[in-house]
């Protein structure tokens, strides 16, 4: 709670200097101030969420999923820190660099505030306001002080324009607002060409920039939300898997509910569950012991359930977890007054179940 509120507080700084800066042209913190400012917000802030929500992260349909597909994270990696190289260089220096040099830190600059427009819609409202925003906000500031620097270096006749590429980069950056951000903002193409080739020596992709959006689950620009649909969090992981196998061998006897979705059922599923039941009731501990590391097991069927997809193997499971049906059969009926009602009312809806149990008693 408390480092949400020192978020919150910083990302109101920025945005109070910011519309300081918009009204009287000047940084109204004072320049220590403004630098802690920036440090903390370009640098410490996107690595803390990314190392809480991203780093070592997989895509996961039941626990917190990556920001970025774990397979394409080191190009998002490089741009974020390529950029905030650009945006601490821009701060911290003493002079302007030559010609091409500003043009290509500008056209990162750019390229950040593109980047974190597109993050705001891939994260929650609450991480747009209190780190992408305050990211564009100072990135514009930036902006716009080189270029009131370069204009001034301009008229007093202090930039060097010699060669064609120089004389070119200083046109870029002596033209008008609008059509210097324009330009910049197509120069940011060839930039990314070149860093994706670079980064295609650590095995990324050309188009990784844009899978690093795509291929996760439950983001705004997300597409492989559909992974998950037949993913059901906190159950009897095997059993589910078991239950979608071919008919004539997993013998599914009816849909049931659980969690908000539907799920096949089969009496193995039902057994098993009814089992838990009991477990739960007569021994919590052991039931919480066994639980807990079972879940471990289901973490592993989610990060890959796709291959478990095969009937085939949906098939074997089913076989191999036969043994233990068997077993968990036997405890119930030596348990229980009415165990096939114990059985039969698994995975129905609440009232269903509840006129089960009434009968039960």
């Amino acid at each position: 709670m408390g480092l949400i509120i020192i978020f919150i507080i910083i990302a109101a700084l920025a945005g109070i200097d910011f519309l300081g800066y918009i009204v009287t042209g000047k940084r109204i913190m004072g320049p220590y101030f403004t630098k802690f400012i920036g440090v903390f917000i370009v640098a410490g802030a996107p690595w803390f969420f990314l190392g809480v929500f991203d780093i070592g992260l997989d895509n996961d349909c039941c626990n917190d999923s990556a920001v970025f597909s774990p397979e394409h994270s080191a190009t998002m990696y490089f741009w974020i820190a390529f950029i905030s190289i650009a945006f601490f260089y821009s701060e911290w220096r003493t002079k302007l660099a030559p010609p091409l040099v500003e043009v290509l830190v500008n056209s990162l600059l750019i390229a950040g505030i593109v980047l974190n427009i597109v993050l705001g819609f891939h994260l929650e409202m609450f991480f747009f306001v209190t780190g992408n925003l305050p990211i564009i906000l100072l990135f514009l500031i930036t902006l716009s002080t080189n270029q009131r620097q370069v204009q001034k270096m301009a008229q007093e006749d202090h930039y060097a324009t010699k060669g064609k590429l120089t004389n070119w980069a200083f046109k870029i950056l002596t033209a008008p607002l609008l059509v210097k951000f324009s330009l910049l903002l197509i120069l940011c193409l060839p930039v990314i060409v070149i860093a994706s080739a670079i980064l295609l020596l650590i095995g990324q992709k050309p188009d990784s920039i844009v899978r690093a959006f795509t291929d996760t689950y439950s983001h705004g620009f997300s597409e492989w939300d559909y992974m998950c649909e037949n993913v059901v969090c906190g159950g009897h992981y095997l059993c589910s898997v078991a239950a979608n196998g071919h008919q004539k061998i997993v013998k599914p006897v009816r849909l049931g509910e659980r969690n908000g979705g539907t799920i096949v059922c089969n009496r193995q599923l039902l057994i098993s569950n009814a089992f838990e039941e009991v477990l739960e009731k007569k021994t919590p501990k052991l039931h919480s012991f066994i639980r807990r590391n079972y879940n471990k097991v289901g973490d592993k069927i989610h990060k890959h359930y796709h291959v478990f997809e095969n009937k085939y193997l949906s098939d074997f499971i089913y076989i191999l977890m036969k043994p233990l049906e068997l077993i968990f059969w036997m405890v119930l009926y030596a348990t229980q007054r009415n165990p096939e009602n114990s059985i039969g009312r698994q995975y129905l809806p609440k009232e269903a179940r509840n006129q089960i149990q009434l009968k039960n008693t």
